[in-house]
């Protein structure tokens, strides 16, 4: 399955690839250069295709667990004194996104969308824990119940563009889709400190299926 969030670019790349290959099949002579073209387009396309996959997963049960956003590997868990939005001392899980991973993200934990920001940044390498303060990004919270969480979409040095087609006021399921970050990139998840972490640090990550933490009744 194909995640919607590129449908342009899969159909720009297949169009290209099907354009410089029947190109090359009828416009080149010499076998080998003809090939290697097309064996070359035809990778393309392949990873395309792979790139922008998107999976069902299965969705745990729990009013009160809090899911991956995003695949990846977790490279980072630390604590905040003063986290904005939760304006409380919150722990901080961050997860690293390669280009091999799948970049559809899903919501993490069911509420309402109680706060919305994108900020334009730089573009450092997305495993730089700097990263998270520096590089272009949207800053996402849910909330219900009097409790609060915030999730970011990080750009990195290659991902330049980030899909969320979200605003405040929404409400929100667990693990369901809700964007992606196109290319390598990361994903923080901003919990209340008494939230119970559930996961280590480089552990691999399933959006919509790892339980990151659960939080107090």
């Amino acid at each position: 399955m194909i995640t919607r969030y590129g449908y342009d670019v899969v159909i720009t790349v297949a169009g290209i690839t099907l354009i410089g290959i029947l190109a090359s099949y009828f416009g080149i002579q010499h076998p080998v250069l003809k090939y290697s073209i097309i064996g070359v387009l035809a990778a393309l396309l392949l990873f395309t295709l792979y790139f922008f996959r998107d999976p069902e997963r299965s969705i745990p049960d729990g009013d009160n667990i809090v899911l991956s956003p995003a695949d990846g590997k977790l490279v980072l868990i630390k604590e905040l004194d003063q986290a904005e939005y939760l304006d409380a001392s919150a722990t901080q899980v961050s997860i690293f996104l390669s280009p091999l991973n799948v970049h559809v993200n899903r919501i993490p934990w069911s509420g309402k969308i109680g706060f919305f920001r994108y900020i334009k940044g730089d573009f450092m390498v997305a495993y730089d824990h700097m990263a998270s303060e520096k590089n272009e990004r949207t800053e996402i919270g849910v909330e219900r119940d009097g409790q609060k969480i915030m999730f970011k979409q990080i750009v990195g040095s290659i991902a330049r563009r980030i899909v969320c087609p979200i605003q405040e006021g929404d409400v929100v399921k667990k693990g369901e889709r809700f964007g992606m970050i196109k290319f390598g990139s990361r994903m923080d998840i901003i919990l209340p400190k008494s939230a119970t972490i559930k996961v280590a640090v480089g552990e691999k990550m399933v959006a919509g299926e790892t339980v990151i933490a659960i939080l107090p009744d």
